[in-house]
């Protein structure tokens, strides 16, 4: 075998595996999703979804795809600050376009992988795409959590002192193992790492150093975040009050980024199925009935389908414009403040 086709072949495992993957996380969702709707009555779920108006639910992805445009802005911004130097139409683009992955393609972080693979061709700084990137990702975990604690915070009034001490309980404890992973995170990268290793990411270190100058930028994404994830918590409110769900605020403030979190294991599909069984278990304690918030999750699902294959049509035809010879209506502006730029 030729040097040439043993990457190929590795290759086509690869993408082999991927898919085959991509096949058991589906038959997950499928399983998983059967065994609720056999558990659960269906007429309950059936009534719920009939409750919400065909003319709601497509506002509703119309607001999904605008709110939308705020994470992509915050996308732009971070990575920008790293030095990729990346339009707003073409954040827009690369964006809407992980919208599309994030439900559609064969990996575990989908969206992530396609918008970084599709801003490569045009950022001025690919290390600092990267980083960008994973920092995006990170602040938005940490915003999710956010809008989980400030549920905590207000959600005395919903619970009783047992049920309170409980959960504030949880939240300490899990505080404390993420601090101890990410000391333990840190001691090892710092023993392990080679001297030849750290030299080969010296670049990816000098995009941490304009980032770690620029905190203001971080602190302005994770606030972005934190506006972006509590608007879909609103918006799923709404849709959960259609289906019947007479739950305050802030409930939907505690359950619903908990459920979105537990949805990123990659068991099943887009988390399919998983955040559906989760969100009927945090509702349990408020008295909401499991048919309920298994049904307003599903229609909310719906939402994000239909938002990823709008959003990838969109991206698409984005990119057709460029190639059409309209590639300058999105060339992206001179970055004074990344990789890109050296002040003398």
């Amino acid at each position: 075998m030729t040097d040439r086709g043993e990457p190929a072949t590795q290759t086509a495992a690869q993408r082999k595996r991927a898919w085959r993957k991509f096949a058991l996380r589906v038959f997950a969702s499928i399983a998983v999703l059967a065994i609720l709707l056999w558990i659960l009555p269906w007429h309950e779920v059936r009534d719920a979804f009939a409750r919400v108006p065909a003319l709601a639910f497509v506002g509703a992805i119309g607001i999904y795809m605008t709110l939308h445009l705020i994470g992509a802005a915050k996308w732009r911004m971070v990575v920008n600050t790293a030095g990729a130097g990346i339009s707003m139409l073409h954040a827009v683009r690369f964006y809407w376009a992980g919208l599309f992955g994030n439900t559609f393609l064969p990996s575990v972080v989908g969206g992530d992988v396609v918008r970084a693979g599709l801003a490569l061709r045009y950022a001025r700084s690919k290390t600092g795409l990267v980083l960008g990137s994973v920092v995006d990702r990170m602040v938005d975990v940490l915003g999710l959590a956010a809008v989980a604690g400030l549920g905590v915070l207000v959600l005395p009034s919903a619970l009783d002192a047992r049920s309170r001490g409980i959960f504030i309980g949880l939240f300490v404890v899990l505080g404390g193992l993420g601090l101890i992973g990410l000391g333990a995170a840190y001691l090892f990268l710092r023993r392990k790492l080679s001297f030849r290793l750290r030299r080969r990411i010296v670049s990816l270190r000098r995009a941490g150093r304009t980032m770690a100058n620029r905190p203001g930028v971080v602190i302005a994404a994770f606030l972005m975040g934190v506006v972006l994830q509590t608007s879909l918590v609103v918006l799923t409110a709404w849709l959960g009050r259609l289906c019947g769900i007479d739950a305050p605020i802030q409930v939907w403030l505690f359950v619903w980024p908990l459920a979105k979190i537990s949805a990123l294991t990659p068991i099943t599909q887009g988390g399919l199925g998983v955040r559906e069984a989760a969100q009927a278990a945090l509702f349990a304690p408020f008295g909401v009935p499991a048919s309920l918030a298994v049904a307003v999750s599903l229609v909310f699902q719906g939402v994000i389908i239909s938002g990823g294959l709008i959003g990838g049509l969109l991206s698409f035809l984005l990119g057709r414009r460029s190639q059409n010879g309209n590639a300058a209506d999105l060339a992206a502006p001179p970055v004074r403040d990344g990789l890109a730029y050296r002040q003398q």
